[in-house]
């Protein structure tokens, strides 16, 4: 529903920010009229929209959206096929306890055609299931890939140096390209750190300065850059060698891969907005109204 008001403003021509909910409560606390309605809620947003600078603006759905509903829609068909997955594998054990199939193998073309040879010559209400279960895991692969393909093909087109990063694949590169919904509405590399849960929080006082580990922010982008960060530390980047570095200071694996996620927050970061500026997609910078 929020989405649709603030298209319909867009459209209408009216510049829109978006506003926290947390920058409300102080509003409504200082509110003359208690209590909840939308003429309340409206001045609250009113109020924070005048009283917080540097609000992350809003933007027509453009290929941001469309790589966010492609990479969100592939995810539902892979959680739906491990759940096809795992009733077949019940099935054909049930069928023949010594048949071995690999963790992965239902994945694969040529395993799921040696499970069909090995179907053909079964009758029985739960052969005929397994092979039902076999030909639905076939069709929700096919669809996998090919929606793989595509997410390929937008990624080389509006993130080509998102991909230069080492250790950021397609899928990784989708996923932040289609959560982050533009880089140039963050105000500031240290505001997106915040927005992907890599920024750490100060939790000190006095002179011994601590911070613990954030677990807000966005976990789908913050599992990108674990993965990102994983993969570099095995070799195949920067990261191995500044990861190493905090080791020796005496850091944690857990640690030193967290602190390389922030660095990595940033290169992506940077990156976004390289890409960005290639496409010419400047924010607006007139006076804005808030939703």
């Amino acid at each position: 529903m929020t989405r649709r008001l603030e298209q319909d403003l867009l459209r209408s021509g009216f510049p829109v920010v978006r506003v926290h909910t947390k920058f409300m409560a102080a509003a409504r606390r200082s509110g003359r009229q208690p209590g909840k309605s939308d003429p309340i809620d409206a001045l609250a947003v009113a109020q924070a929209a005048l009283r917080e600078p540097n609000l992350p603006t809003a933007a027509l759905d453009g290929p941001s959206r469309q790589v966010k509903l492609l990479s969100d829609h592939r995810h539902d068909l892979i959680i739906e096929r491990t759940k096809v997955i795992n009733r077949l594998r019940w099935h054909l054990h049930e069928l023949d306890p010594a048949l071995t199939i690999p963790p992965r193998g239902l994945r694969s073309y040529r395993t799921m055609d040696a499970v069909a040879a090995r179907l053909d010559g079964l009758g029985g209400t739960v052969a005929r299931i397994a092979g039902e279960l076999l030909d639905r895991c076939r069709e929700l692969t096919g669809q996998v890939n090919q929606l793989e393909r595509e997410l390929r093909d937008l990624a080389r087109v509006l993130a080509p140096s998102l991909l230069e990063v080492p250790g950021c694949g397609v899928l990784s590169a989708a996923a932040i390209l289609g959560e982050t919904a533009g880089a140039a509405r963050f105000r500031s590399k240290n505001a997106y750190a915040r927005f992907t849960g890599t920024a750490p929080i100060p939790v000190w006082s006095g002179n011994n300065v601590k911070v613990r580990l954030n677990r807000g922010g966005n976990r789908t982008i913050n599992h990108a850059l674990h993965m990102i960060a994983v993969t570099q530390t095995r070799g195949f980047g920067p990261g191995k060698q500044y990861h190493n570095s905090l080791i020796a200071r005496g850091k944690t694996h857990k640690e030193a891969l967290r602190l390389l996620r922030r660095r990595l927050s940033d290169v992506v970061f940077r990156a976004l907005l390289t890409d960005e500026r290639r496409r010419n997609q400047a924010t607006p910078t007139t006076p804005a109204a808030a939703a």
